[in-house]
């Protein structure tokens, strides 16, 4: 399969642009998950490593369906001053309207799929929070290893997306391979 030729696996900390001090995050352990905090100190910088074809402010991150580790996103301040407003939506791609992030919870891949689909080249990053294949097409797949917390690259699906990803976060998931 191409798409899986194309995925690179990206630790935290191999990836020094995302272990570098940010801002604050506003109750990032919330909900009592364990990989609450690095959930929300990954999403933030692949927010922040991320361009729109135009600046949002806020920046909606939708959460679709049941997630175990997404608590944490809520109200997160930007380094750039933006805030990452999280907002939970049905599992439908009917629901998607108005989100700039989509993190995708506990979702079966055939439903993972419709979502991505649903929003492929109209500017919206996808985040899969169960999917440590990437078979859902989104743009990161997170990881949960026994230490830490990973997350793979779909360059397909970043390519498709109509968002431009620093490049530093290519090279450092290409290095990875």
């Amino acid at each position: 399969m191409r798409s899986h030729a194309r995925l690179a696996t990206l630790t935290l900390a191999a990836a020094a642009l995302l272990a570098a001090p940010g801002p604050a995050v506003s109750n990032p352990d919330a909900g009592g998950s364990p990989h609450a905090g690095a959930v929300v100190r990954t999403v933030r910088s692949l927010v922040e490593y991320t361009r729109w074809p135009q600046s949002r402010n806020p920046v909606e991150l939708c959460v679709a369906g049941p997630a175990s580790h997404a608590d944490g996103l809520d109200a997160v301040r930007l380094g750039d001053g933006r805030i990452l407003n999280r907002r939970a939506v049905a599992a439908s791609p009917g629901a998607l309207a108005g989100c700039d992030v989509v993190y995708i919870g506990r979702v079966s891949l055939a439903g993972q799929r419709l979502l991505t689909a649903a929003v492929r080249g109209r500017g919206v990053m996808t985040v899969a929070e169960a999917d440590p294949e990437c078979r859902s097409e989104a743009m990161f797949c997170l990881i949960y290893p026994a230490k830490g917390l990973s997350f793979r690259l779909n360059i397909d699906a970043v390519s498709r997306s109509g968002l431009r990803v620093d490049p530093r976060v290519l090279r450092v998931s290409q290095g990875t391979r």
